[in-house]
């Protein structure tokens, strides 16, 4: 733990995954490493899309946040798809953002979280964001999920 602290900057640097959201990218199952938001800059599909940046097959980072930043609830992990300021649309004839946040989808998703409810017309504040996914393990997160 303490190395993966120093080296990472996150108290739990790995998540078993829960859902097939984001299939084929990130299977259920699947230990994924998480590197704390703070130590790293978020690359949106959007950005990745003009710089070629990739992350887990697609453009884009892949971020680990707390849904309307509450403890309560199991974190979602989807890929970051475009920062949007306060009062922008949060898609193409959608209705305004209430806040700047990231816009996000699981690559297995037909809509964007905040067009569902798993973000329902919240775009993803920063501070929600635990971090940013940066490798997986296959199948190792089946024991923990399991006893869960």
């Amino acid at each position: 733990m303490l190395i993966s602290q120093i080296g990472l900057g996150i108290s739990t640097p790995a998540v078993a995954v829960e859902s097939g959201s984001m299939l084929p990218n990130i299977g259920i199952g699947d230990v994924v490493i998480i590197q704390s938001a703070q130590r790293t800059q978020i690359i949106s599909h959007t950005e990745g899309t003009l710089s070629g940046y990739t992350s887990f097959n697609e453009y884009g980072d892949v971020i680990l946040y707390r849904k309307y930043g509450s403890t309560a609830d199991t974190p979602i992990i989807h890929r970051a798809m475009e920062w949007v300021e306060e009062g922008e649309p949060m898609w193409s004839g959608g209705p305004v953002a209430p806040h700047s946040g990231y816009i996000t989808k699981g690559d297995n998703n037909k809509d964007i979280d905040q067009k569902t409810s798993t973000s329902r017309l919240e775009p993803v504040k920063e501070e929600w964001i635990i971090g940013v996914a940066r490798w997986h393990v296959p199948w190792v997160g089946y024991l923990s999920l399991a006893v869960h």
